[in-house]
């Protein structure tokens, strides 16, 4: 199942500046999303992170891939309108740095649901080349 930009903005509330998920290219409702982003060079935070040597943010990579797996949790039918926080990482790490033109493939898998709070394991890639890993946790709450 692929989902564009329309389809990913009524599954999870985010939007432009903030929704850092192009496409989401696999979706296993409940279990498992697989999302790209590409990363153009006008993004609005290059100028400043760094003036001549460009890079993503790592936190900017940590809610891309956030965004992922609230997508693979919203999906489920029981959680339709709700919002999905960032609760937290564990063992997260940035191995590599992404530059502008790089399209980076997000892939979360959830792990655990216990009541409103979940975690999951998450992989940012570019060209098979892990940039990104580590385990993610989200909080549901009711949308208003």
């Amino acid at each position: 199942m692929i989902l564009g930009s329309k389809e990913i903005q009524e599954i999870i509330p985010h939007r432009w500046p903030f929704l850092l998920v192009d496409k989401i290219v696999e979706l296993e409702a409940g279990v498992k999303a697989v999302g790209l982003k590409n990363f153009t060079s006008t993004e609005f935070y290059f100028p400043g992170h760094f003036p001549d040597f460009p890079v993503v943010p790592g936190v900017l990579l940590a809610e891309a891939l956030a965004q992922v797996g609230a997508v693979a949790l919203l999906s489920v039918p029981g959680n339709k309108g709700k919002i999905a926080f960032f609760a937290g990482m564990d063992r997260f790490r940035f191995r590599k740095p992404v530059f502008p033109g790089d399209t980076v493939t997000l892939e979360v898998t959830l792990d655990k649901l216990r009541g409103s709070i979940g975690k999951g394991t998450a992989k940012a890639t570019v060209d098979d080349k892990v940039v990104a890993n580590g385990e993610l946790m989200f909080a549901i709450q009711r949308g208003e």
